[in-house]
C-alpha cells in the first residue's frame, strides 16, 4: 500500500501505522469518519474515508488543510514559496528562521506555519502560553534542497487531490465539541 505523507512534519505521526490501520479497516462500514485529534492528518487522508470531520485543537492544522480544501494553498505556490524562503534561510546561516517565526506568530500565515513544521529542530510542534510557535531551528540552513522542495510540493498536490474527491470538514475545537457532533450510529470515531 502507497502510503501517502501530508506536508506538515511533526513528531508522532502515524505513517508506519497507515498500512496496519487501513487493513483493520476494511470490513468496517460506517457514514462518517470523525477524528476528535487529527493532527497531521495521515490517518484520515490515507482511509480515505468518503465523509470525514476531521478536527484538533491546533488552529493552524485546520487553517492550513481548510486552504488546502479551499484551493488557497497549491502545490505551485508552495514551491515557489519554499523557494523564495529557503534563499533567505540559507543566505542568512539559519537566522531566517526566526523572521519567518515571528511573523507567522503575528500574522498566523499558513505558508509560515509549513515552512517553521519543515525546518523546526525535529518537527516539534510546540506553542507558548501565548500561543506563540516557540520551537527552536533545526540548525540546518539548507533546509530547503530543491529536492525537498519538491517532495514538499508532491505531498500538498496529493493530499490536495485526496480532500477534494471527499466530502472532508475541518474544524478547530476541542474533542469534547467533536464527541458530540458524534450522536448517530453512522460515525466511526479514530483517536
Amino acid at each position: 500500500m502507497k502510503v501517502f505523507v501530508p506536508p506538515i512534519k511533526s513528531q508522532g505521526i502515524k505513517t508506519k501505522l497507515v498500512g496496519w490501520i487501513s487493513t483493520n479497516m476494511q470490513d468496517l462500514k460506517y457514514d462518517r469518519w470523525v477524528e476528535p485529534f487529527m493532527g497531521t492528518g495521515v490517518v484520515a487522508f490515507n482511509v480515505r474515508p468518503k465523509k470525514a470531520l476531521l478536527c484538533d485543537s491546533n488552529p493552524h492544522l485546520i487553517a492550513f488543510y481548510k486552504a488546502l480544501q479551499l484551493g488557497e494553498i497549491t502545490s505551485g505556490l508552495v514551491r515557489k514559496f519554499l523557494t523564495e524562503e529557503g534563499k533567505k534561510l540559507s543566505i542568512s546561516n539559519g537566522e531566517y528562521y526566526y523572521d519567518v517565526r515571528k511573523r507567522f506568530n503575528l500574522e498566523k500565515n499558513p505558508l509560515d506555519f509549513l515552512f517553521l513544521s519543515r525546518s523546526c529542530f525535529n518537527g516539534m510542534m510546540r506553542f507558548n502560553k501565548k500561543g506563540g510557535f516557540n520551537v527552536p531551528f533545526c540548525k540546518k540552513p539548507n533546509r530547503f534542497a530543491q529536492a525537498l522542495i519538491t517532495k514538499i510540493t508532491n505531498q500538498v498536490e496529493n493530499i490536495s487531490q485526496i480532500i477534494r474527491f471527499g466530502e472532508y470538514t475541518f474544524k478547530n475545537q476541542d474533542f469534547k465539541e467533536t464527541l458530540k457532533e458524534c450522536n448517530y450510529s453512522g460515525s466511526f470515531i479514530f483517536d
